[in-house]
């Protein structure tokens, strides 16, 4: 079994199941109310440009260590602050946002929260990899580029593996370039009905999808 792989999936939480159950409830209402979805995105997006730029990637640097989705900063950003900041300066932003997350988790996990990560990590079945001088690369893709373990989790498995820091920032933040750069612009093309920016977003996802896969097969073998 790879490391990043969990040793025995936990059932989801009864929490959880109840969030998911309210969520559909909450869409199906909206939809037989006959909800105007474009006023309703608008409205959301005025409250988080009245936040300001610092206040949101602020929050998309800090709340991802804590379960927070990334995926979620990263398809309204290019709407929300598009305008004001431009594309690449939104791109910018958020890649250091990212980098600020990774360096966070990762100080989480090897000294201030230590003991009690490992405890979370090993109740939700997941293994702690055996990191060497020789697969440390190896290790640091295959737990990026497998999916399964969510974002932070694999930040955290690092942490705990004593992962050395400068490699673990330089494979964290090249592995998170493609797809970061697909869902800003994925993001700003739905959110604005511009399917140029859709196709274009699409056709990134696709194409680091397969980068991804066929990078992962060549690591697997050097993580033993």
């Amino acid at each position: 079994m790879s490391p990043e792989e969990p040793r025995a999936r936990r059932k989801l939480p009864l929490f959880k199941l109840a969030l998911a159950a309210a969520v559909v409830a909450v869409v199906a209402f909206l939809v037989l109310r006959g909800v105007n979805y474009k006023d309703l995105g608008e409205h959301g997006f005025s409250y988080i440009r009245a936040a300001g730029p610092w206040v949101f990637f602020s929050a998309a640097a800090i709340l991802p260590a804590f379960s927070a989705p990334l995926s979620a900063f990263s398809l309204t950003a290019g709407e929300a602050f598009g305008r004001q900041m431009t594309m690449p300066g939104v791109i910018a932003a958020k890649m250091a946002a990212i980098a600020f997350n990774m360096a966070f988790t990762y100080w989480l996990a090897r000294y201030a929260l230590h003991p009690l990560l490992s405890r979370v990590t090993g109740h939700y079945g997941y293994t702690i990899p055996r990191v060497t001088r020789e697969n440390a690369v190896a290790v640091a893709l295959v737990l990026r580029l497998t999916p399964g373990p969510p974002f932070f989790m694999q930040s955290y498995i690092l942490g705990l593996a004593h992962m050395p820091f400068r490699l673990y920032m330089v494979v964290s933040f090249l592995s998170s370039i493609p797809m970061t750069l697909a869902l800003v612009i994925l993001g700003k093309g739905v959110f604005n009905g511009n399917l140029s920016l859709v196709l274009t977003g699409a056709g990134v996802i696709v194409a680091a999808s397969v980068a991804v896969n066929w990078m992962r097969k060549r690591y697997a073998a050097r993580t033993t």
